[in-house]
Formats: structure tokens, sequence, C-alpha cells
């Protein structure tokens, strides 16, 4: 099997201990995330060849961030090295009424002052057959949508398939052009295109008719006018997914998704996710999962779709950035087993 490669940034992620707010921190957690490394890793705990690009500087952070991702198993020989600083993003965990709060110290990061020609994307497609980037990373800099544009021109020229998330980031868009008027060519040139219950609304301003996130209430077939608008708009694509969340409150999620190939709109199971661990990544998870499944199943989209689901449902009971859940647990979860009862 070739290799999906992931594109974009990877901070250093510090959070105060548990559910502590920021002033009440003496200490912090530390560990490493960002969108496309969370996709990396979770494609290659499901035993996927991946190789995960970005670009990080040449310093002990740099190297100690190499080290992490390679423990789990993501490919990192096509990392490109220089600049001056990792990027580092602060979570503060939310719990009950108390939504969580994400603070970003990402400016002249390494990646964000890359440049065109910088990667060399011949020799990252060599062996791959999947590039996935997200809408985070044209967000970070003018320099960094170029380069990005760069790799799915190039990506599509060699006849890769090539997925993004939307992933709308309203405190990165600060660059010069808006998420509105940068990300249309990117996702013209997609393939498969996937976001939140919000996303295509606040990229492109095509909202679900009569929704209102906010009430914790979503419906999922009201999502079918989203993702078929966005294949009118965008008629490369083949496939069109959003993840459906209802924020019943921080600690309190129900969680399920759609995907739509044109013609047919496939929905997943409705989970109640209660005593949330951890949310970020969740969305990653379910990126992860699809592309699995849709590699795996053999073109069943309705199980590729319940596996995204169900792997990113799993997430939520997850510290970190990174969903570790194995293959045979969101299988488990798919057959109707969410007991949670100890496995002896």
């Amino acid at each position: 099997m070739k290799k999906v490669v992931t594109f974009g940034e990877i901070m250093l992620r510090l959070s105060p201990p548990g559910f502590l707010r920021f002033g009440q921190a003496k200490a912090f957690d530390v560990t490493f995330g960002g969108g496309e490394a969370n996709v990396a890793v979770s494609l290659a705990n499901y035993g996927m060849p991946v190789d995960y690009v970005t670009r990080l500087p040449k310093n002990d952070i740099g190297d100690a961030c190499v080290s992490f991702l390679r423990s789990f198993n993501a490919g990192t020989e096509k990392i490109v090295r220089g600049g001056s600083r990792i990027g580092i993003y602060f979570l503060e965990n939310g719990a009950v009424q108390r939504g969580s709060k994400v603070i970003y110290d990402r400016d002249m990061s390494s990646i964000a002052t890359i440049e065109r020609g910088m990667i060399d994307w011949d020799m990252v497609f060599a062996d791959a057959d999947w590039f996935h980037w997200t809408g985070i990373t044209p967000s970070i800099s003018e320099g960094l949508c170029d380069v990005c544009l760069e790799g799915i021109m190039k990506a599509r020229e060699k006849g890769l398939t090539i997925s993004c998330d939307l992933n709308f980031r309203a405190k990165l868009w600060k660059w010069g052009k808006k998420a509105g008027d940068a990300m249309p060519e990117l996702v013209s040139l997609c393939d498969i295109a996937v976001g939140n219950e919000e996303d295509a609304e606040k990229v492109f301003g095509i909202k679900a008719p009569d929704t209102d996130v906010t009430t914790g209430n979503v419906d999922a077939g009201k999502y079918r006018y989203v993702a078929a608008e966005m294949m009118k708009v965008f008629p490369n694509l083949k496939l069109a997914g959003i993840t459906l969340r209802g924020s019943i409150s921080a600690s309190h999620n129900t969680w399920s998704g759609i995907l739509y190939d044109g013609s047919k709109m496939y929905v997943a199971p409705k989970f109640d996710i209660t005593d949330i661990v951890d949310r970020v990544g969740s969305g990653d998870a379910f990126v992860g999962g699809l592309i699995y499944g849709l590699r795996t199943f053999d073109k069943d989209l309705q199980k590729a779709l319940d596996f995204a689901v169900a792997a990113s449902c799993l997430k939520h009971s997850i510290s970190g950035d990174f969903n570790m859940a194995t293959v045979e647990e969101v299988e488990k979860i798919m057959s109707g087993d969410a007991s949670g009862r100890v496995s002896r």
C-alpha cells in the first residue's frame, strides 16, 4: 500500500493540569499536536503507512517533536528543518458550562516563514497516493498558503487523492486574505472535503437551513443541503463529509456525522458523550478514521463513515491531541458495545 502524506504545522501544546484555569496554573502539561499531525498519527496507529510533512527549527525542541512523532510510528523523514521557533498553543480545558479556551503563539514560527521551493514535492509524493491538508495551514501566513497550493497542485499533477478539512480558525486569518478569498482555489483542486457543522458557513457562506448549533440539537438531515452545495460550488469533489456535534455543555456532547457522494447521504449513529476528557483533535480523529475507512473497506461508504465517527467518539476519552484508539477498539464501538466495561 502506498503512503498517505499530511502537511501542516505541529505545535508545542501547553495545558494547565486537569481543569485548572490559566490564572490558577503553577505548571503546564507539555505535549505536541496539530491538525495534520493528528491525522498522521491516527493512520499510523491503525497500521497505515503515512508521512507527516512540516518545517521545524534545528534545535532541541524541534528534535523533541520529531522524536515524539516517531514514537507513534508517523513518518518524519520528509520534515524540513529551518526557521527559528516552533509554534505554541495554550489550552485551558473547559468543564460543564465553561468552554475550553485556546491562545495561539505561532507568529514567525518555522512553518509560518516557509517559502515555495523549500519542500521537494516530487520526493515527498514519490511513494504516496493520498495528500491531506487542512484550512489551518493556509491561514497561518501568505507564504504557507502558497506552499500549500504548491503541494496541492503537485499532488493533482501526480494523480493523488486529495482531501481537506476546512477547519476554520478565526484567530489565525490575519495575514491579508480572508478564508473566503484564499480557500476556494485550494478546495477546488480536492477530491474530498470535510468540516464541522459550522465550517462551510464560516468559510463559504453555506449554512444549513433552520439550524442553530448553540441549542445543542443538530439535525443530520439539514446538513445534506450543505454537502450538496459544497459539491455544486466545487465540482471536482467526489465526497463531502460533516461532523455533527451537539454541545449540551463542555462536558456533555452528542456526536455523529454524514457523508455525501453527490446522490446519497450516509448518516452515522449518534453517540452521547458525557464526562469528556479532551475534545481537542476529535475532528482530526474523524478524518483519520475516514481516510482509513475509505482505503480499507472497498468503497463501503457507510462503514467508512461509521468507523470515522466511532474513532472520533473514542478520542473524547483520550488526553492530548492524538487519538490512540486501536482498530479493535473502534470496531467494538461500531458493533454497538459502548459500555466501557473492563477488558480482562
